[in-house]
């Protein structure tokens, strides 16, 4: 009887040591800045995201164009190994959107990947990097978000299979592979680098697709912006470390051009899933694209 109890108390123990272990992080209300959310600023943060790239509704089963872009229904799905992820509805909808979120709500969603009612948000969402952003460009955004017009319509629910359906595990996953630190150590003083940096490792979120990951889905840091296997399963995202064809023999002048312009040097045009971002890159400042370019060809060169 006596081995029993102890069983069962070590159980017990168990249990709870996971659901500690497990348990999402937040911040407070105390915790966010005091800001004048700022909707321009925050349209050119969504921009440099390319929110509207996943979380615009497909029109007829194509990507959205034009002012489609802006209704923000989701309903994407995004097929994977682990099962295939939906897209949600982010529009400001009271019901089926975020228009009920607070601040504090969407912070929460995007620096720490948990929802409103305290649930983990998988990786598929890229809060992993979104983590890096500044608060205040989080407000920014989330004020821009508000601006666009309401779409009704709720998104499916993930299909995953065992283990992955089991979404209290995403607290372990947390501890073991969601890092806020930047990945590439850039000179201080250098204000193009830094900006570079933040926009490529930040909202830009590149290395969620440049980047190979390992079996448990979380990015190989080693191998950043190395090149990896295509998120839609077919063929390869490219290298775009300097040791990549592209970048090795394009300037930053040529790199800033192809973001603007979408043709490379030798007058080729952007294709594929690159097509969408390229678009978003196009609609930020000169510096910005400038910045973004000057980081690449900064970072190591991975083969």
């Amino acid at each position: 009887m006596r081995g029993l109890v102890a069983a069962i108390m070590a159980v017990m123990l168990v249990a709870v040591l996971a659901y500690a272990i497990t348990a999402p992080s937040v911040l407070s209300e105390g915790g966010l800045p005091t800001h004048e959310a700022d909707a321009t600023a925050g349209q050119q943060i969504f921009r440099a995201g390319g929110c509207a790239s996943c979380h615009a509704s497909p029109v007829d089963g194509k990507r959205a164009r034009g002012a489609d872009k802006l209704l923000l229904g989701g309903g994407m799905e995004l097929a994977s190994g682990k099962g295939t992820f939906v897209v949600p509805n982010i529009s400001p909808h009271l019901e089926d959107g975020i228009g009920r979120w607070s601040t504090l709500d969407f912070v929460n969603a995007m620096l720490r990947g948990v929802s409103p009612d305290g649930r983990h948000y998988y990786p598929s969402f890229p809060y992993t990097s979104y983590a890096r952003m500044r608060l205040e460009d989080v407000i920014d955004l989330k004020a821009y978000l508000d601006t666009l017009p309401e779409v009704s319509g709720g998104s499916a629910a993930h299909d995953l299979g065992f283990p992955w359906s089991l979404r209290r595990g995403i607290g372990a996953w947390k501890r073991l592979y969601f890092d806020t630190g930047f990945v590439v150590a850039t000179a201080a003083t250098d204000p193009l680098l830094e900006r570079g940096r933040y926009l490529v490792e930040g909202p830009g979120h590149c290395g969620e697709c440049h980047t190979p990951r390992n079996w448990f889905a979380a990015l190989d840091a080693g191998r950043w912006l190395a090149g990896a296997p295509s998120p839609a399963g077919d063929g390869r995202v490219p290298n775009i470390t300097p040791a990549g064809k592209n970048v090795s023999a394009w300037s930053i002048e040529d790199i800033a051009y192809y973001f603007e312009s979408g043709f490379t040097p030798d007058f080729d045009a952007v294709g594929g899933s690159m097509v969408a971002v390229q678009e978003n890159l196009a609609q930020l400042t000169a510096d910005d694209r400038e910045a973004i370019a000057a980081y690449l060809k900064a970072v190591p060169a991975i083969e």
